[in-house]
């Protein structure tokens, strides 16, 4: 199987270390240093006992070619500018695993029931992605891993391991058994679920919350849960998402005071959107939280809490540049 990894900064180094240590046919898209490390020195993956591989590695999706399976770990407001890069690799047969947080962009596909096929326009305006890369190739995925380039060419794991696969349409397809047997060769943690947005809205419900409210108030999760103010605008926010998704079909496991109550495992933890911010990288704003007042909307719940901080993260991105184009 030909695969690439598009975007292969932290989770896509690591799953691109880990298949082509497997023996597996890698391509890696990336750029700049981590490009340049990468070809001169190969790509180290630091985890338990660190080791060195040496896939392909280039910033041209056109030298790659048509890819078996392309694994898509760009941040979810990228997806739109990078459809058109996408657009070398991709047969007529080409599956696409798109890795990403927030609701993502062919959410609708194969839903069935009165919303099925419709396209959501935060996170794909002028409907590149569904043209582009078209729907049917895609397969559903949950991100939970603790990961970070620590230097060019360096990748290293700091926490958990488990990537969530499913099919829009909820079926058990060979192609999906296909991408579980690789994971397993490779040694990669993962899941499978036929109902897979309910896993996308579990994770989701943690970043409407602990990624705007950190990003707003630069505070560690250790701090958003110890202020008794922030923790029940949490369980304001986490409702109202409770309930849109809810209303599009989905049953979001763990319920809301549960989650309260468990806590964050890691007390200290920035999120990745507050170390984007502190980094002066473009903040993921639409597919965390946007994009659930726009299927709000469509479904007729009303969400004043996440319509405010919606409205303030995303005046803080634009005031800071940081506010994605596109």
């Amino acid at each position: 199987m030909k695969i690439c990894i598009y975007g292969a900064g932290s989770v896509g180094g690591f799953l691109g270390a880990k298949l082509a240590q497997a023996g597996e046919d890698v391509t890696l898209i990336a750029r700049g240093p981590h490009l340049a490390a990468i070809r001169r020195d190969g790509l180290t993956l630091r985890q338990g006992d660190p080791f060195t591989v040496r896939p392909k590695a280039t910033d041209d999706a056109a030298e790659a070619g048509v890819q078996d399976l392309v694994i898509c770990t760009v941040k979810a407001h990228g997806v739109g500018q990078a459809a058109a890069g996408m657009a070398p690799l991709l047969g007529p047969d080409t599956m696409v695993v798109f890795a990403l947080n927030g609701i993502p962009w062919w959410y609708f596909h194969g839903l069935g029931g009165p919303h099925d096929g419709k396209q959501i326009a935060r996170l794909d305006p002028e409907g590149a992605i569904w043209k582009i890369i078209g729907p049917q190739r895609a397969i559903g995925c949950v991100v939970h891993i603790g990961a970070e380039v620590t230097a060019p060419g360096t990748v290293t794991v700091t926490g958990g391991e488990k990537f969530e696969l499913g099919e829009p349409d909820g079926s058990d397809s060979p192609r999906l058994a296909r991408i579980i047997e690789l994971f397993q060769r490779a040694g990669i943690g993962h899941v499978t679920s036929n109902r897979i947005r309910d896993l996308v809205w579990s994770k989701l419900l943690g970043n409407i919350t602990s990624n705007t409210l950190s990003t707003l108030t630069k505070a560690t999760m250790g701090d958003l849960y110890a202020d008794p103010v922030l923790k029940n605008y949490m369980r304001l926010m986490m409702t109202e998402a409770e309930a849109v998704a809810n209303a599009l079909g989905s049953t979001v496991p763990l319920s809301v005071e549960e989650r309260l109550s468990k806590g964050p495992r890691l007390l200290d933890f920035r999120t990745s959107t507050l170390q984007d911010l502190l980094a002066r990288r473009p903040l993921e704003v639409e597919p965390i939280i946007g994009v659930v007042t726009e299927l709000g909307d469509m479904v007729g719940i009303d969400t004043p809490s996440i319509d405010l901080i919606y409205a303030l993260l995303r005046r803080l991105a634009i005031n800071e540049g940081l506010y994605p184009a596109g």
